[in-house]
């Protein structure tokens, strides 16, 4: 090895070493078996994929006023027409999975906290909180601060975990309801 190529590999590494480093963090809360259960108890649904075209996804954006950035909703259907739909939002900087069950009405049964990959602002696994959620359904656009308390040092989680709702309750309303 000649001198530049030491010199300029000995720059990289020491670069390298320079560089911030930031803890990973997720914590994994329930299995999606396990929200299911919580969330509709032993009611029999089977699995089923939805594939949104791009005109169903503009409409549910502007409805819900969230944009709808997957197609594809994993969601689980039972015989009397309850969802139960895994989903995905950002929190500040990370995923926060979610498990949110609508009833054939239209209205969120209940809402579970998957995976959570913030260093911070895990107080929406706070009953309390989720709980303000059941029984809301598309007829109006939740807010922050309106109809739904914020948590001071988890307002980005608490926003996108409304505007999940928001988006859900509008697809539920388009799309599932016609399945």
């Amino acid at each position: 090895m000649n001198r530049r190529s030491f010199v300029k590999a000995l720059s990289i590494g020491t670069a390298g070493l320079m560089l911030p480093s930031f803890p990973l963090y997720a914590k994994t809360y329930l299995s999606v078996e396990q929200a299911q259960n919580l969330i509709w108890g032993d009611l029999v649904m089977e699995p089923v994929t939805v594939e949104l075209t791009k005109e169903q996804m503009r409409s549910i954006a502007a409805a819900s006023d969230v944009r709808v950035r997957y197609n594809t909703i994993k969601a689980w259907k039972s015989a009397e027409g309850h969802w139960y739909i895994l989903d995905q939002v950002i929190g500040k900087h990370e995923n926060i999975d979610l498990a949110v069950g609508i009833d054939n009405q239209g209205e969120v049964k209940g809402i579970e906290v998957l995976t959570y990959r913030e260093t911070y602002g895990d107080e929406i696994m706070n009953p309390k909180w989720r709980a303000q959620f059941h029984g809301r359904d598309n007829s109006e656009i939740l807010r922050l601060d309106k109809q739904i308390k914020n948590i001071s040092g988890a307002t980005l989680s608490c926003r996108h975990v409304t505007d999940g709702i928001n988006r859900l309750t509008h697809t539920w309303s388009q799309v599932l309801s016609q399945l």
